[in-house]
């Protein structure tokens, strides 16, 4: 952790306690070093200004005030708390036009003024510190009000859906039972009466939307989440495979980092490539994410998926060779 989040750490520790805490117990605590905790207590104390005394009497530390409370000088956030409140900041701004855009306004202006403390760079966090959204589609999310009004109300709604795969409008009647933001874009989980099953759309393909007086169905927070949330990507739904990736020696320093699906497996090869295994229901997000790896990337398993990305490979190499041949289609969403 940096100094910063350690201090911050240090002081949450002592605010606000009326009795000491003892050397060990703050080392303990805070997982370092008695070195570096008197290192910590000296910036405390120095740079910050906190009245902090160790007393002798009880053989611990404490705020030498009446009530263990200590303000720290400007306002202070450990960086996974700076991540938050900036990615907070970011998702509301982009709300519009949305159902809480007037209930949130107050709560954005209070972010703003937060970002402009002493402590995170007198008004600068907002140019100094950016969240990009690369490759974002441009939204038409003027329906956004009505769903998301129906989400929480709990009312049905009838829409007019826009499939990309079929070029095709269809109307539905669904009981939307969750809006969930992912990538960039929001998704709505629904039950449709006219499939009768759960399905999801995206809410900025809905080209029409009005709310029914029909209270909507309730499907158990349960069955959402087996039967959308356990695979991979927003294509989520029960798991009918596992794929098998290896990844070069080079791309697996980065991708041992990262979490594709939160029930992943994976493990080190001895010529140091890297085996990642991921369930999945619907492979069409699985293979842009395959396939934007290029060669650094082999599907060991199943033989569908590695023949799904061999077509699409050979179809963009064709490309190149004929110039004029067509790849065939893939869109990323229903």
């Amino acid at each position: 952790m940096s100094k910063p989040d350690d201090l911050y750490r240090l002081h949450r520790l002592l605010d606000g306690r009326r009795s000491t805490i003892s050397r060990q117990a703050l080392m303990d605590e805070l997982a370092i070093s008695r070195s570096k905790l008197t290192r910590l207590i000296t910036d405390l104390r120095n740079q910050l200004g906190a009245p902090l005394i160790f007393d002798a009497a009880y053989n611990g530390y404490r705020y030498d005030t009446a009530d263990g409370h200590h303000p720290l000088p400007g306002l202070w956030f450990t960086s996974a708390e700076l991540h938050a409140l900036i990615t907070l900041n970011h998702l509301l701004q982009t709300l519009q036009p949305g159902l809480l855009d007037s209930a949130l306004a107050p709560i954005r202006t209070r972010i703003d003024a937060l970002l402009q403390t002493e402590h995170l760079g007198s008004g600068e966090a907002h140019k100094r510190i950016r969240i990009l959204a690369m490759a974002a589609r441009a939204k038409d999310m003027r329906h956004f009000q009505i769903v998301a009004g129906a989400v929480l109300q709990r009312k049905r709604l009838t829409i007019q859906y826009y499939n990309r795969d079929r070029s095709q409008t269809s109307e539905r009647e669904i009981s939307p039972q969750r809006l969930t933001h992912y990538r960039d874009n929001w998704y709505l989980d629904a039950w449709c009466h006219q499939k009768k099953g759960l399905r999801i759309f995206a809410v900025e393909c809905i080209r029409q939307a009005t709310t029914l007086e029909k209270t909507a169905k309730t499907v158990p927070d349960a069955t959402l989440n087996r039967q959308l949330a356990s695979a991979y990507g927003i294509f989520a739904g029960q798991p009918v495979a596992t794929a098998i990736l290896r990844f070069t020696a080079r791309r697996a320093r980065w991708i041992a980092d990262e979490t594709w699906h939160p029930k992943q497996q994976s493990r080190w090869l001895e010529d140091g490539r890297y085996e990642l295994s991921i369930p999945y229901s619907n492979d069409k997000e699985l293979i842009m994410d395959i396939l934007k790896y290029g060669a650094d990337v082999e599907v060991i398993a199943p033989d569908a998926l590695k023949e799904a990305v061999k077509i699409q490979l050979d179809a963009a190499a064709s490309q190149y060779r004929h110039g004029d041949t067509p790849c065939s289609g893939f869109e990323p969403e229903p």
